[in-house]
């Protein structure tokens, strides 16, 4: 019986070091970009997304839990603008969100906090391209760190398509808010 014990936990911690040598060779970095062309010109969906609190009405996290708490300090639509939110569903969590840097008509910058389920810190955009004078392509991207060991977590976990499918959600639900108005 102590022979069996012995192999398994042998076999466990052998499990065990060759994730961490594998984890050595992965990135630790992510990004997660999605696009999409909205038959709008580009200034007006601006004027829409540099607002945080306007994502309350796309972003599909925001939609996880209409009963979540959400507070805000500052000027929306400004740098330094914090959008907070604290939720019981563990998809949602609790953190915050402020505006990095606003490139007027082209860019906006945010830096995500995450506090629960797991602290963690990442960035994320929106950009807008002319495609023609009432087609704009709109992209929403997240990036971040992912520190070793913890990125051994990419080989069980796809970030890209997870996040990207939210992402997607989120940009369909701001296409169908933008081109109804």
């Amino acid at each position: 019986m102590k022979k069996w014990i012995k192999r398994i936990v042998l076999m466990l911690f052998g499990a065990i070091m060759l994730l961490l040598i594998i984890g050595l060779f992965l990135p630790t970095k992510f990004q997660v970009e999605r696009k999409i062309e909205i038959s709008t010109e580009k200034d007006s969906i601006f004027n829409y997304i540099k607002y945080l609190k306007n994502q309350n009405k796309f972003s599909v996290w925001a939609q996880m839990d209409p009963e979540m708490e959400k507070s805000y300090k500052g000027i929306d639509g400004e740098v330094g603008f914090v959008s907070s939110w604290k939720s019981k569903n563990k998809q949602v969590g609790v953190g915050s969100q402020t505006i990095t840097k606003i490139t007027s008509g082209k860019r906006i910058d945010t830096h995500l906090k995450f506090l629960v389920p797991f602290e963690n810190e990442n960035d994320a955009f929106m950009e807008l391209k002319n495609i023609t004078k009432d087609k704009t392509q709109v992209t929403w991207g997240l990036y971040g760190k992912m520190p070793y060991p913890l990125n051994v977590t990419y080989l069980f976990f796809d970030i890209d398509k997870a996040l990207g499918k939210d992402i997607e959600g989120g940009l369909e639900n701001l296409k169908n808010q933008i081109e109804v108005k």
